[in-house]
């Protein structure tokens, strides 16, 4: 393996700056309700949690667009959102962190998807989720074919971030995979990067770079992976199955492989985390600097170094949170090479 300096990661950070990458797929309102337990409720054996603050994240996609925005690029998201009051906090939290949401569409056949934690101290208590797998407004999936078609031109990635909330329909597959097609979308030029979702695992074709983890691999590849060659071998079966170019399988505390079609072997990267709390939204922060890496023209090695720090740091937070970009600096500092 080429031996990857501190130095080449610094400047993959500093060309990332101001790249625009377009982000498309499902997005989820993260809302947090943190508080304390001290006792025991006398109606039920469950804890009664006394509040202390309430907030809303980015989740799903758009955690994506948060920790692009928040290493410096500028992210466009494209998705799906309810008429509700939820949706509209979701508009807020993007404007905020100053991503276009010019492709943001308002389905009024379903509501905002939203995922609502209760956590005491670092512990999560419960989750409720409220959601709407389909769409019945055909309407809506135009909107979103017509807001990816002006985009990608203008961008310099598409990250398809697929949690299996209906957005990614078939109208929207379509629509990559002819641009695919066309040589709009390829790894040399202007790579589409796609997060799985097993909803549309027979779905997917003509991709540049697919990103499962280890259960998503072995599921679609329909092989197990107990080593670092099981995962090469599945990547090899996946980038037959989708037409893939590259393939990125995150193996949790056994880090990742990368493999890219037409190499005899690919690279396998350690994990770079120190302290494990939640896991959450890791997988996004991965496909935010790997994909922004690939876009500025840093090598696969480079890239997933980057993502591996990167999600090393989030992982040491509770809840979905971005990479802070000082703190991604600092540990980039410490790097010795590979």
């Amino acid at each position: 393996m080429v031996a990857i300096t501190k130095e080449q990661l610094l400047a993959t950070l500093d060309m990332i700056a101001g790249t625009p990458i377009l982000v498309v797929g499902d997005l989820i309102l993260d809302r947090y309700i943190w508080g304390k337990v001290d006792r025991i409720s006398p109606e039920a054996p469950v804890p009664v949690v006394e509040v202390v603050k309430t907030e809303g994240r980015l989740g799903g996609a758009g955690n994506v667009v948060r920790n692009l925005a928040t290493i410096g690029a500028k992210p466009t998201v494209c998705g799906l959102i309810g008429d509700d009051e939820d949706g509209r906090d979701l508009m807020g939290l993007f404007r905020e962190i100053g991503a276009n949401v010019d492709g943001i569409v308002v389905d009024t056949t379903r509501p905002t998807t939203v995922k609502t934690r209760v956590i005491a101290a670092t512990q999560q208590i419960v989750r409720i989720d409220r959601e709407r797998k389909i769409s019945d407004s055909p309407e809506a999936s135009s909107k979103m074919v017509d807001a990816i078609h002006r985009a990608i031109d203008g961008t310099r990635a598409v990250i398809l971030s697929d949690y299996g909330k209906g957005a990614v329909c078939g109208a929207v597959l379509d629509a990559l995979q002819r641009a695919s097609a066309d040589h709009r979308l390829e790894l040399a030029a202007r790579p589409l990067f796609v997060d799985p979702h097993p909803r549309n695992y027979n779905n997917y074709r003509s991709m540049s770079v697919a990103k499962p983890n280890r259960k998503e691999a072995e599921i679609a590849s329909g092989h197990s992976i107990n080593s670092v060659e099981d995962a090469f071998a599945a990547a090899d079966l996946l980038m037959r199955k989708w037409n893939s170019e590259m393939m990125v399988i995150t193996l949790g505390e056994d880090g990742m492989v990368v493999k890219q079609d037409g190499e005899p072997r690919g690279v396998h990267l350690e994990t770079m985390a120190q302290e494990v709390f939640d896991v959450s939204g890791a997988g996004d922060t991965v496909t935010a600097l790997f994909c922004s890496a690939l876009a500025v023209g840093a090598s696969p090695t480079t890239a997933g170094v980057l993502a591996n720090i990167a999600a090393g740091i989030v992982v040491s937070e509770v809840g979905t949170v971005a990479v802070d970009l000082d703190r991604l600096r600092a540990q980039v500092e410490k790097w010795s090479g590979v």
